[in-house]
């Protein structure tokens, strides 16, 4: 059997692949665009993350904010002043995708010269 394709559980939930869990932690249409912008950009306040994401609802945008800070990928900073303040960094953990989101991002571009060719 695969060495990433053994039984896993993690916080009360199962995986059968650690493809499976990879893609929990950082799948779906938000989490990688999150991690991205939060990667190449630094650390941004919430209204700037949202700002990075045209069509992202803010309900969207804090429940995707929420769960990569519970799986340890996003850091949140709060101030306490009037008006609050919160800024979102990514966590060693969070740093250690970025190579892979840059050859995601590199294959994108490559991929779209492709079919621009055609």
């Amino acid at each position: 059997m695969n060495k990433g394709c053994n039984v896993m559980k993690i916080r009360n939930k199962e995986y059968t692949c650690s493809m499976e869990l990879t893609l929990d932690i950082i799948g779906g249409k938000w989490k990688t665009l999150i991690l991205w912008h939060l990667g190449v950009g630094g650390t941004k306040r919430f209204s700037e993350v949202k700002k990075a994401l045209p069509g992202i609802t803010q309900k969207m945008l804090t429940q995707q904010l929420r769960e990569l800070e519970a799986d340890g990928m996003v850091n949140r900073k709060i101030y306490a002043q009037v008006p609050p303040k919160v800024e979102y960094s990514l966590t060693e953990e969070g740093q250690s995708l970025m190579p892979i989101l840059g050859t995601m991002c590199k294959w994108g571009r490559d991929y779209y010269d492709k079919c621009e060719s055609k």
